[in-house]
């Protein structure tokens, strides 16, 4: 039975939007809206990676488990793998899941897609997509591109990731949101290598496991999750959870 530990990474640093991770949303720091979503998603044990005093207390203030990393980590993954040898030093859970901070209205469902693909055995890292339907989005160099094939158990398997407009032809474009389910001796294989060529020129981290040869499927969901990155994106969300 696999076993599932969700990990959320939170930074304090963020320059569009200061110390994004405790900006309020109808009463509750954002980092506590993506733990509660996570610990709805009932796929394991959820704890919040962080590089602030301030982050672990906001969290433990909500009942959530919080535990402190360094402040030094050059991406979530480094964080999330380090945080995995703190809280489970004897590696009981062979899933580490990387969900990612700042998205409050990210649905359960989507998180528990990321994990679905590691049905499949010879699968390393499960993640998640959703059709582009806006033709403005199509274009967009900050809407990721997966470019997959379906592999016979429902989900997709990663071919590539880009920046650019792909596939061409007639036929869906999928944007690919950045959750991750990591089996854990991927994660530790992943963590390990050096920064890959398309990886460092296309600016996507997982791209070095593609071009590592490892093993990346995809579930497809309805849509994404809004990130919150800015003052406006935080008023949306705000206005998102009023309505509910």
């Amino acid at each position: 039975m696999t076993s599932a530990l969700v990990i959320i990474p939170a930074r304090l640093a963020a320059t569009r939007l200061p110390r994004k991770p405790l900006a309020d949303i109808c009463g509750k720091p954002m980092i506590v809206r993506v733990l509660e979503q996570a610990q709805n998603a009932d796929i394991g044990a959820v704890a919040v990676a962080c590089d602030h005093q301030d982050i672990f207390e906001a969290v433990q203030d909500h009942g959530g488990r919080a535990v402190m990393t360094r402040e030094d980590h050059a991406s979530g993954s480094d964080r999330i793998f380090e945080a995995a040898g703190l809280l489970d030093p004897d590696g009981n859970h062979d899933v580490v899941l990387n969900v990612q901070g700042d998205v409050p209205q990210i649905e359960p469902a989507a998180i528990r897609a990321a994990f679905a693909p590691l049905s499949v055995s010879d699968v390393a890292v499960g993640t998640i997509m959703t059709e582009i339907t806006e033709p403005a989005f199509r274009d967009d160099p900050s809407f990721v591109k997966a470019v997959t094939t379906p592999n016979g158990h429902g989900h997709h398997r990663a071919l590539y990731f880009t920046r650019a407009t792909a596939p061409s032809g007639d036929g869906p474009l999928y944007q690919h949101i950045g959750i991750y389910a990591y089996r854990r001796a991927a994660l530790a294989r992943f963590v390990a290598l050096p920064p890959s060529p398309l990886e460092m020129r296309e600016k996507l981290e997982q791209l070095r496991a593609l071009e590592a040869g490892m093993r990346i499927d995809i579930s497809i969901i309805d849509s994404a999750p809004m990130d919150v990155n800015t003052p406006e994106d935080l008023e949306r969300a705000r206005a998102a959870y009023q309505s509910h």
